[in-house]
This record gives C-alpha cells, structure tokens and sequence, in this order.
C-alpha cells in the first residue's frame, strides 16, 4: 500500500503536467489559426470543354500574388506565378511560367464579379521579353475564360 500512494501520487502529478501543457499548445494552436486567418487565399477554377484553369489568389492591400496554371486540351500545361496589382475590381498582374521549358513572362487581367474572376483578352505585344497589352482600356472581358471560386486545398 505504501508503494502505491507515491506511485499515484507522481501519475497524477504527471497527468496534471501534461493537461497543462495540452492548455498552452491549444492556445498556441489557436493564435496560430488566428493568424493564418488574417492571410487568407482565394482560389478560382475554370472548366470549360477539355480545358481547365487554376489560379490562387493572396491579396494584401492593393498588392497581389498567386499561382496559375492553365492546362488546354492539345496544348502545353504551363503553370507559373503572378504578380501585381488591383485597381478597383480589376487585378492586372505579370504571369512568369514555364512551357516547354523555356520561361515566359505576359500581362494577365481579370475583372472581379461577385465569386467569378473573368479573364480579359486584347492586342498585344512584346515589350522587353513581355508580352503585355497594347491598350489596356480595349480589353474584352467576353466570358471566353470564367474562374469560378472555389475552396482552396
């Protein structure tokens, strides 16, 4: 019997220790998720016939980055990075990705609908290795390419 009274005695110290350290790894756990909340993402896709295109969204102030891939039916997957900025509803952003191994950088703009990003097209031209539209203003937002939002992975 005297044996097992210290033997409860250090189990339940134990047990008492490792419930407090639980509490302060939860509270971390929750700042943790506190800030991640504040930098969320969003995340868009296109389908339409064979042909699929992805983009995630982190926007900061006026400033925006992501990722976008484009997998067209009969033509070269390419996926890359974005950069730019928002004006309004508009996101104008440099597209830097990799298709048959060569990498390409080219001007993409969406206009913001509601939980759509419409991709616009125009004339454009190759400035400095980039390929960038002629006139910003004449770009056609013609529903061509429609990123739907969706939940991020």
């Amino acid at each position: 019997m005297k044996k097992i009274i210290p033997a409860l005695t250090i189990a339940a110290a134990l047990f008492t220790a490792c419930q407090s350290k639980n509490t302060s790894s939860d509270d971390a756990d929750t700042t943790a998720m506190s800030a991640e909340s504040a930098n969320t993402s969003q995340c868009y896709q296109s389908i339409k016939n064979r042909d699929t295109a992805s983009i995630t969204l982190n926007i900061e102030d006026d400033k925006v980055t992501g990722a976008l891939n484009y997998n067209l039916f009969e033509k070269d997957k390419n996926a890359g990075v974005i950069a730019g900025i928002v004006k309004g509803d508009t996101i104008i952003a440099d597209y830097t990705f990799q298709s048959e191994g060569t990498t390409s950088i080219r001007q993409v703009v969406w206009l913001k609908k509601e939980k759509q990003l419409i991709e616009g097209f125009g004339d454009v031209e190759e400035v400095d290795g980039k390929t960038q539209f002629k006139d910003q203003t004449k770009i056609n937002f013609d529903k061509s390419m429609v990123f739907n939002q969706i939940d991020c992975k």
